[in-house]
């Protein structure tokens, strides 16, 4: 009756979501492509990735910023989503280079869903199980233009796009944001055995959280405290291919 009723009511029933294995090890593929060790059993890539037969994979999406990449096709074809000034230069993310989206009205954040939202339907029609919205708190590096209540309500117009098309979603980072209630379905935390903070996201999805470090002594120590919980990985920051120099990657 529920699914008739939002039929009848012109709405897209939602597709049962899967959340990654817990502890499942994982590989974090962000900065290219490559086969995956065999043990692997969830791989996160680029929405311009294919995803890998046989695994669990998550697509990610970098949906509050922009990729280096793809700046100059967002000021060509979008330059009224990026954040301005009061001066009218752009608000950048100077630690990665990228623009970020401007959040803070209804009317931009329909806008950039509809860039978006393409995007995440996308994922979905690959062959992606999950969804990887990057930078939530891109309202901390924003200079006081836009501010976590935006960023949220964009946040849930994403994770209703993705619940529809059958992904599961994760909060990435931004352990200092209440999420509770909007929706996520797990966690994926950088650095969050460095910065002492796991417990924010553990506490709120359990085994359901993939932890990454970059750096050995944090790494050791999650692995030590929680290994056996969740998945946790080691990883180069730049996030670099197999077979690049700076390649590194482990897992407990």
């Amino acid at each position: 009756m529920a699914a008739l009723s939002l039929l009848a009511l012109g709405a897209a029933p939602v597709l049962a979501l899967t959340p990654p294995p817990v502890d499942g090890p994982f590989d974090y593929q962000i900065g290219g492509a490559y086969t995956p060790l065999p043990s692997v059993a969830i791989v996160d890539r680029d929405r311009n990735d294919p995803p890998v037969a046989g695994k669990y994979n998550i697509c990610y999406v970098n949906a509050f910023q922009t990729q280096p990449e793809e700046a100059s096709w967002w000021r060509a074809n979008h330059g009224n989503l990026l954040l301005h000034d009061s001066s009218g230069g752009l608000v950048i993310d100077s630690a990665w280079n990228e623009i970020l989206l401007d959040t803070s009205t209804p009317a931009k954040r329909e806008a950039l869903l509809s860039v978006i939202g393409p995007w995440i339907d996308g994922c979905a029609t690959a062959g992606y199980l999950a969804l990887e919205p990057d930078n939530l708190d891109s309202y901390t590096r924003s200079k006081g233009y836009l501010t976590a209540d935006e960023n949220r309500a964009f946040a849930a117009m994403l994770i209703n796009r993705a619940h529809v098309d059958g992904l599961a979603v994760a909060q990435k980072n931004a352990s200092e944001l209440d999420t509770a209630g909007m929706g996520f379905d797990f966690a994926i935390a950088e650095e969050c055995q460095r910065y002492r903070e796991c417990e924010l996201f553990t506490s709120q999805y359990g085994q359901h959280v993939i932890e990454i470090e970059y750096r050995n002594t944090p790494f050791n120590n999650a692995c030590a405290a929680r290994g056996s919980r969740i998945s946790i990985i080691r990883r180069d920051v730049e996030v670099v291919p197999l077979g690049e120099l700076s390649y590194v990657y482990e897992w407990c």
